[in-house]
């Protein structure tokens, strides 16, 4: 399958819009797409999190993360379902809860080397065309609106500097959490600045804004002047609508 943003048929027009949310680890993409889902009454899915089973899946079975041969064999044997609850998306791995578990450090980290592969990303694009083709769902991840999506309707690519990304994540770490070694501000913001590196570098669906996204950058914005932006591009695009 292509994974490139060429639409070769047009397609019949959706009654509700998809929402892409795209942009680095850390830009808060997944609260976005939270807060969106509920205010305008759609899908919270959150592809991140697909990734981040099959991450699992492969740290489970022992398996390399460069070797892409064998993490397609598991894929082809995986399923993968997101339940959208109110609290965020219930992650469901062969039918087993694994919501908790794919948030941990080590997942999120082996998610960003399995990602890289071209093979897993088509067979994972198919996967995320499965669920929000019909409309009406927020879509968050790193190439929805460039690859998953190219006919999304609304287009968002959220943005901050690495060293603001890493200063909320370090928040996010503080004590309440259990960690067996305390993690460093520094230490979260040099691991942003590889993943990205690796986000916006690699060959295959690299991490860029779409030609028609509107870019967000939140590095001196406040969590509510942000969500407050977001909505404001979702209600145009719902306005617009209605006149045509």
């Amino acid at each position: 399958m292509s994974t490139t943003a060429t639409e070769t048929t047009p397609r019949p027009k959706r009654e509700r819009p998809v929402i892409a949310i795209d942009g680095p680890a850390g830009a808060g993409k997944s609260t976005m797409a939270a807060h969106l889902a509920r205010r305008f009454g759609f899908l919270n899915l959150e592809t991140g999190a697909m990734y981040r089973a099959l991450a699992l899946k492969a740290i489970e079975n022992d398996l390399g993360f460069e070797d892409e041969e064998a993490l397609m064999d598991i894929a082809s044997r995986t399923l993968i379902r997101l339940e959208p609850q109110l609290e965020g998306n219930r992650v469901l791995l062969d039918g087993h809860d694994v919501s908790r578990r794919v948030r941990d450090k080590d997942v999120t980290a082996a998610a960003s080397l399995v990602s890289v592969h071209p093979r897993l990303r088509a067979w994972m694009v198919d996967q995320q065309r499965l669920l929000g083709d019909s409309g009406g769902v927020v879509m968050e991840g790193r190439d929805i609106g460039t690859v998953v999506f190219p006919d999304a309707e609304v287009k968002i690519f959220l943005d901050a500097a690495p060293e603001v990304r890493g200063n909320r994540r370090y928040k996010q770490t503080m004590p309440g959490e259990a960690e067996p070694v305390k993690v460093t501000e520094n230490a979260i913001v040099q691991e942003l600045k590889e993943r990205d590196a690796r986000d916006r570098n690699r060959a295959d669906s690299p991490l860029r804004p779409a030609e028609d996204a509107v870019v967000l950058d939140s590095t001196a914005m406040t969590l509510d002047e942000v969500l407050a932006a977001a909505e404001r591009v979702v209600r145009q695009h719902v306005e617009d609508r209605k006149l045509h």
